[in-house]
């Protein structure tokens, strides 16, 4: 089960405030979907965020009785100023997972050779559909 309850969060934009949820409270019960549709720059990876624990409330409280899996926590886990040794090893870390075992797999299975090592801003569409997948399959 995942839970907000009259949880808030905003950003400063450098010009205003950008309110991205204010006093929202939802639940969804273990075994249940929910679907986020939103226009583009609204908030959707970082309520993902939030749920996954990567990201905190201004206001209000987040309660997990159960692990988030790996696709709802990674889409906004991987981050492009890191490397993919980097990304794999926090990914394991928030997993609980050995980062040895996720990164030396991930490096095996996605074949990036000395890019493994490079910021993933720096990657291709198609390499880093490689890496979130060998990602996907380490974890």
């Amino acid at each position: 089960m995942i839970e907000f309850a009259n949880v808030s969060k905003s950003f400063w934009t450098g010009q205003s405030r950008k309110v991205i949820l204010d006093r929202a409270s939802f639940r969804v019960e273990l075994g249940q979907s929910m679907g986020i549709l939103a226009r583009n720059g609204t908030g959707k990876t970082t309520i993902i965020n939030m749920m996954a624990g990567m990201e905190k409330p201004d206001e209000g409280r987040i309660h997990k009785t159960s692990r988030v899996s790996f696709p709802l926590g990674f889409m906004g886990g991987v981050s492009g100023a890191l490397s993919a040794r980097e990304n794999a090893r926090y990914i394991a870390q928030i997993y609980l997972l050995d980062p040895d075992y996720v990164e030396a797999f991930s490096r095996w299975l996605c074949g990036l050779g000395e890019y493994f090592d490079m910021p993933l801003s720096t990657y291709s569409s198609g390499m880093k559909s490689r890496f979130t997948f060998s990602l996907l399959l380490a974890l």
